[in-house]
């Protein structure tokens, strides 16, 4: 028998009212992202159609990403996909086009128009 823990683990979850899906990388504790939080993370974004690397706040030379949550400041499926992560979790966001850079994409960054987004978050601080 499965325990939705471990299920968690393997299987993308889906969010409600989002076609945004996540799955649970690294467990966190304590606070949770939460509507007008100021959250810092490390994040990586990968095209899915290519595999190609566009962000990493990892790479030589840069630095977490501090935003405020869920009040519309980065794309959809990040803004929504990140409410509820606990301190210290990371997890794996599949971001379709409509809630990423649409139908345009960012060319500047090698994001094909309609491109599906594959980012990888993990919550360093919550205020």
């Amino acid at each position: 028998r499965v325990t939705p823990y471990f299920f968690s683990f393997f299987v993308m979850q889906s969010i409600p009212g989002l076609k945004t899906t996540y799955r649970i990388i690294k467990e966190g504790s304590g606070a949770t992202v939460s509507k007008s939080n100021t959250v810092t993370v490390h994040a990586t974004g990968v095209v899915k159609e290519t595999g190609k690397t566009f962000w990493s706040t990892k790479d030589p030379g840069q630095q977490p990403f501090t935003y405020q949550a869920g009040v519309g400041g980065v794309i959809t499926g990040w803004d929504q996909g990140c409410l509820g992560m606990k301190l210290g979790e990371a997890r794996e966001l599949l971001i379709p086009a409509a809630e990423g850079y649409g139908s345009g994409g960012f060319p500047a960054w090698g994001i094909p128009p309609g491109g599906t987004l594959n980012f990888t978050i993990e919550v360093l601080k919550i205020q």
